[in-house]
């Protein structure tokens, strides 16, 4: 019989031996990394994208409206719903304030209350990256907009209620797992009265235990 123990449900950061590692391309943003390691008495071999992560930003309003972005994203030829994001490409930077720089920079808003809303891996069987949603609150303007260009010159921004979004992700209207994640969480948040939430600063084990594996540097036998 299964485990119904939800309190046992944890992922396990497992340890293996790498025996090889090479960087096969370097991109823009993010590489792919060929590795060998041992596993169950095997020699496996895998690539992947070693990628730098990324923040969002579910900023919500007092009437539980929360800002959404449609922008064109090239991969899938699609004008998607998004919420504003960012990587988390700035060397030593938080993710708080790589939140709150995102924030500013896409939609020109601040907030005074930050939370954590969840911490995912966008595709772990090919991919390391991490991301990180916030939940914002007590908005305001920045003092000055920012400027934009190439996709993010014609990006449509819209006030959305968190259920008018909620019945989007059900009726497999919006696509962006980041906005999914972040909508669905939240929605749940809220009918808890919002006790799943942790402090902005909450320490990301799952970037700590990412980063000891030497994410992005040379590998060394």
């Amino acid at each position: 019989m299964a485990d119904t123990n939800a309190e046992g449900l944890v992922d396990q950061p497992a340890e293996v031996t790498i025996t090889e590692r090479e960087t096969v391309f370097t991109g823009r943003v993010w590489n792919i990394e060929h590795e060998r390691f041992e596993y169950n008495g095997h020699v496996i071999a895998r690539d992947y994208v070693d990628h730098t992560g990324a923040v969002a930003v579910l900023a919500l309003d007092d009437n539980d409206r929360f800002i959404a972005i449609q922008q064109y994203r090239h991969p899938i030829r699609t004008r998607e719903w998004e919420i504003p994001a960012g990587l988390l490409d700035i060397a030593g930077e938080s993710a708080l304030l790589a939140a709150q720089r995102e924030l500013a920079e896409e939609v020109d808003l601040q907030a005074d209350s930050w939370s954590v809303l969840s911490d995912y891996y966008t595709s772990p069987g090919g991919s390391n990256e991490i991301v990180r949603i916030f939940l914002a609150r007590d908005l305001h303007n920045t003092p000055v907009p920012f400027e934009r260009s190439e996709e993010e010159a014609d990006m449509e921004l819209r006030w959305v209620s968190l259920d008018e979004a909620h019945d989007a992700v059900l009726a497999g209207n919006v696509s962006n797992s980041i906005f999914q994640i972040a909508v669905l969480n939240a929605f749940a948040s809220r009918a808890r009265g919002w006790d799943t939430l942790r402090p902005g600063d909450a320490p990301w084990a799952m970037r700590e235990h990412r980063d000891a594996l030497g994410s992005g540097a040379p590998w060394q036998a």
